[in-house]
């Protein structure tokens, strides 16, 4: 098929344009892209639809979406489904690409597995057929897979672990066959699995070792007889409409987590468990149409958030607990076809069964486990290994993983948007990129170099460090959020500001701050360590965004200072803190392009880490700015000027603010208020104009026998310099001016201790 030569967009290379155009010509110029047809367009700026969406970053796609409607045409009967992953494989630096619901036909062809940097992989509601191809293992990075709604068959892949990053598998509604692999136990990062609506068979893999399963779903297909060895974290389990008859594990009560259990039916047999009705997070309970029998009684008791109860078709006797005979308002309770007393609901009474029907079916079918137990190899080998892959794009799963995360809240539910469902997106920031780019980053954010990655968090991890973001987590409300600590599996502490937005805007909208924030990385800052975004499900809008920082043990530098307890700074100390808060300010000032003014210091937010260096925690982040609705750079709407002028004044109020910090370092006494600072100034002027005797009296205590008196002499100078509201500082570039303070301080400091 030719294709004319057509002229490079404003972002992109010719072989992305030309591969743009012709995914729009294999899927039949649908309007929905009407938007590729103008050869002069500026592809990386077509502005987003629910259809239609390129996401760039640095003059490469990185994002495709093409959501097919009724206005997308059907396929012309030439249709080539080779040629077009041809077409989208010339797209290798895509790290997301869906395309659901653009009846595309034939077999996935090999060249998906030249799209390398690939994450997020969703192509689901199409009539793809055959065999999942083995080419997905060159996709090192890939997160998620949703092949939902489509026609392969075959095995699930023995394959899968050696995806090692694979977190979301979806696979429902094919025509997959077999057994399971063992090797699906082994993915450790896996969240989500589903496979319901296939036909596959046998005994499920021990998954006890995947600790970070949280949603298990393979409803529909012929697995049993036993039960599945389970992690502990699971949020949903359905094994609805399989082949399941020999009891449940009896540990599934220890599952604290766990809010919707679909057993349905199976051909369970034995006695029903009570304590599965007051699980602590239980929600949804369907046990129906299996043959547990029992005796209920009234003073049972149930979770407070139960609100769905179905044990329908058993063979269950006694009294309907008191719990389930009035349920919550909207909440559903079921209990047809077993032999249950209920003086409450005469109609339901009526479609129960006599007791002793229950009582003699409960006697057949209580032999016939132990009868053919015998027969049932527990630990038969699995014949045919295979492989799952999963998704979080499709929004199906999204819907299932949304309520997951909404009851797995607790008291945080209070606090946020009751409406929304949380999306495991993967980071458009490339690290690696950016460490390297000279034209971005200076030579001193080399010092932050030893932080872990940046990178997307879920929100499930941020859950799972906070205890369910517990009020012991609760660190405190600012202008700035909602502040938490929390400890990552891995033991890593850290600190996660919920920012709430107020506007609502979509994920892409806010690549460039967040880019900027992964940008923000330096010894004495308190530096990013990824994100999480959290969409609205009406609108797909960012509702609320997570920052997650690095955690500083040792308190404020207040508290080291003034605190009237615990760990007191020395002299040395105290000016190694000064140059910390000074460069950290340098950075911010110089180290990335824009720089980042008006910070906003105070000394309650210079924190110490564990071996007592300082690091800045709350700086001037760009979403922080624009969530208060200012620009992120500019002081204030009354700010005006040229650009030069501007840079000036919001470089004189970081200094200024560095100058109430050295005051406070000196006195060693708590600055509460800016009216206050004045009139201290006029006694540290004063102090610099007498003897070493007079300067020494105003010092704090603890430290004023420490100091030489020209150390303290030159401390005294450079904060009178900060705190100078004349010409001598306006005009003085900040790394002119944190250059001397460091060369100062050094050499003050030379035979008074190491810093």
């Amino acid at each position: 098929m030719a294709f004319l030569l057509v002229k490079p967009s404003n972002q992109l290379d010719l072989p992305q344009t030309q591969s743009l155009l012709r995914i729009q010509q294999y899927l039949n110029f649908p309007p929905a892209l009407n938007s590729l047809k103008n050869d002069d367009t500026d592809f990386c700026n077509i502005e987003p639809t629910s259809f239609f969406t390129v996401v760039c970053y640095e003059n490469d796609i990185t994002q495709l979406h093409i959501i097919g409607n009724n206005e997308f045409p059907p396929l012309s009967q030439d249709f080539s489904i080779h040629s077009f992953f041809t077409a989208l494989a010339k797209l290798n630096t895509l790290k997301v690409l869906s395309l659901v619901s653009l009846g595309l036909w034939g077999p996935l062809p090999g060249a998906i597995g030249h799209l390398s940097s690939l994450e997020i992989l969703n192509i689901s509601s199409n009539y793809i057929h055959g065999a999942i191809p083995t080419q997905l293992l060159h996709l090192r990075d890939l997160q998620t897979i949703v092949l939902d709604h489509n026609n392969f068959s075959g095995p699930v892949p023995f394959w899968l672990n050696s995806l090692p990053m694979l977190t979301v598998l979806s696979l429902k509604h094919n025509f997959l066959s077999g057994s399971l692999p063992n090797s699906l136990g082994s993915l450790r990062n896996l969240r989500v699995l589903t496979l319901s609506e296939n036909k596959l068979s046998g005994s499920i893999p021990n998954f006890r070792k995947l600790t970070n399963l949280q949603v298990l779903d393979l409803e529909d297909n012929q697995f049993g007889p036993n039960f599945p060895s389970l992690p502990r974290k699971l949020v949903i389990l359905k094994l609805r409409k399989n082949r399941f008859r020999l009891g449940i594990s009896a540990n599934i009560t220890s599952f604290y987590l766990l809010q919707k259990l679909d057993i349905s039916m199976n051909e369970f047999v034995g006695p029903f468990m009570p304590s599965l009705l007051s699980m602590p997070s239980i929600s949804y309970l369907d046990i129906s149409g299996n043959k547990f029998t029992g005796v209920l009684s009234e003073n049972m008791t149930c979770s407070s958030g139960l609100n769905f109860v179905n044990m329908s078709s058993n063979y269950l006797v006694g009294k309907l607990p008191s719990c389930l005979v009035l349920p919550p308002k909207d909440g559903v309770v079921l209990y047809s076809g077993n032999c249950l007393l209920n003086d409450h609901d005469k109609q339901e009474q009526r479609q129960q069964h006599p007791v002793e029907f229950c009582h003699k079916e409960a006697l057949a079918v209580e032999v016939i486990p132990r009868r053919e137990k015998p027969k049932i190899p527990n630990n038969k080998p699995v014949l045919a290994p295979t492989l799952a892959g999963g998704i979080v794009g499709a929004i199906a799963v999204v819907g299932v993983v949304s309520m997951l995360v909404k009851k797995k809240y607790g008291k945080y539910t209070l606090k946020k948007p009751t409406t929304t469902l949380i999306t495991e997106r993967v980071s458009t920031v490339n690290t690696a990129k950016l460490l390297s780019n000279a034209k971005h980053i200076s030579e001193t954010m080399k010092l932050g170099a030893s932080l872990p990655a940046y990178r997307t968090f879920s929100l499930e991890e941020l859950m799972e460090a906070t205890n369910n973001f517990d009020d012991s987590a609760f660190m405190g409300d600012s202008p700035n959020g909602q502040l938490y600590r929390g400890k990552l599996c891995d033991g890593t502490l850290i600190t996660i500001r919920s920012l709430e937005m107020k506007r609502r805007r979509s994920p892409q909208a806010y690549t460039r701050d967040l880019e900027m924030i992964s940008k923000l990385r330096h010894c004495h800052l308190i530096s990013a360590l990824g994100h999480c975004l959290e969409c609205q499900l009406d609108d797909s809008g960012v509702s609320r965004i997570f920052l997650v920082f690095e955690f500083s043990p040792n308190g404020t530098l207040r508290d080291c200072i003034s605190g009237t307890q615990g760990l007191k700074l020395n002299w040395t100390q105290r000016i190694a803190a000064a140059i910390g808060v000074a460069k950290g300010v340098q950075f911010l000032h110089t180290g990335i392009v824009p720089g980042v003014y008006s910070n906003n210091l105070k000394i309650t937010n210079v924190m110490l880490d564990h071996n007592l260096h300082v690091k800045i925690s709350s700086y001037n982040l760009p979403l922080l700015a624009e969530n208060r609705g200012m620009a992120s750079n500019v002081v204030s709407s009354t700010t005006k000027g040229s650009g030069q002028d501007r840079v000036k004044h919001e470089d004189k109020n970081d200094v200024y603010d560095i100058g109430i910090i050295l005051l406070e370092i000196i006195l060693g006494r708590p600055i509460m208020f800016y009216k206050e600072v004045d009139s201290l100034k006029d006694l540290l002027r004063v102090s610099i104009a007498t003897d070493d005797t007079g300067r020494r009296s105003i010092v704090d205590p603890a430290v004023h026998k420490q100091c030489s008196d020209e150390s303290l002499m030159t401390m005294m100078e450079i904060c009178m310099r900060c705190l100078s509201k004349v010409s001598q500082l306006i005009g003085l570039p900040s790394k002119i001016f944190f250059g001397l303070c460091n060369s100062q301080l050094r050499f003050r400091i030379q035979g008074e201790g190491n810093l």
